[in-house]
């Protein structure tokens, strides 16, 4: 007896791919948003959370592994590193915060700026974004610490203008095209002044984008930040900040106590990969590919 094999539709089985594609998309978003989400209610409610003092420092329970009393264990002070990873989460966040609404704001202000006038003003800024892309932040952020000095508040100033590029070229893009579309002539022929279908129509036409770009960026942020408090130019003791905790950690890794450089180095990792796992799946829900 013959045996006969329907063949499903074309139609059907495309049907079915792009609905596996939503679920895997959404299942990323949700987890990505879920692990972001989680670590920035870890710092908000790290006073709550943390079972001790960041600072206090126990000589009886230097180096300890992880037990009943500190589940993480302790530094080579004899500090909780539980605790400290917890209100690290804030000057660790609060950094590249402040970086990405700097870059993303001042990004978005010349990038539409320079799509509307065009001319000379265009090919100026253009060429200066062009010009700060080619420095790499950190190095950017050391020749600040050199010239100014170390601390967090020289890194947030010279990554704010190192990631700038970042947002503003790609935005820029986005803004020419968005100026070309019908309705903003119409808007014109109707007497409205630039600034005003600026302000009122093509930043909030283009706030998506700048969204996804800040999303990727602000990962990349917290590496570099994190990078320049190893180095000793961020951050300094004895605040608690992931990146110096990796650092003042790190000689522990040798002599048999990686858990200080351990589980803030995880952190910081799961943090980024959220964020850009987050950034790009907004960016394929922007472009569209879900329909």
């Amino acid at each position: 007896m013959s045996t006969y094999q329907v063949a499903a539709p074309a139609g059907g089985r495309l049907r079915l791919g792009r609905v596996a594609r939503l679920a895997r998309g959404r299942g990323v978003l949700i987890a990505a948003g879920a692990v972001v989400a989680l670590v920035v209610a870890a710092a908000v409610l790290a006073p709550l959370l943390a079972p001790y003092d960041p600072g206090a420092v126990d000589p009886l329970a230097v180096s300890r592994p992880g037990s009943a009393a500190h589940w993480l264990g302790t530094d080579d002070t004899g500090r909780d590193i539980l605790s400290r990873l917890l209100y690290g989460a804030r000057p660790s966040l609060l950094a590249p915060a402040l970086i990405t609404v700097i870059a993303g704001t001042a990004g978005t202000a010349l990038a539409v700026s320079a799509a509307w006038l065009g001319g000379w003003y265009d090919r100026v800024v253009s060429g200066a974004l062009d010009v700060v892309f080619g420095f790499p932040g950190l190095v950017l952020a050391v020749v600040g610490a050199a010239v100014f000095g170390a601390g967090l508040d020289i890194a947030v100033a010279t990554l704010s203008i190192a990631y700038l590029p970042y947002i503003a070229r790609v935005v820029r893009g986005a803004a020419l095209r968005e100026r070309s579309l019908p309705y903003v002539s119409a808007l014109g022929m109707l007497g409205m002044s630039g600034r005003r279908i600026c302000l009122r129509h093509l930043v909030p036409n283009l706030l998506p984008l700048v969204l996804v770009q800040a999303t990727t960026s602000f990962g990349y942020t917290m590496l570099d930040v994190a990078a320049f408090s190893f180095i000793g130019l961020g951050t300094q003791p004895p605040t608690a900040e992931w990146g110096l905790m990796v650092a003042n950690g790190s000689p522990g890794i040798l002599a048999g106590r990686p858990e200080q450089a351990l589980f803030a180095g995880l952190v910081i990792v799961v943090f980024v990969v959220a964020c850009n796992l987050l950034g790009g799946e907004l960016s394929r829900r922007l472009r569209g590919e879900d329909r």
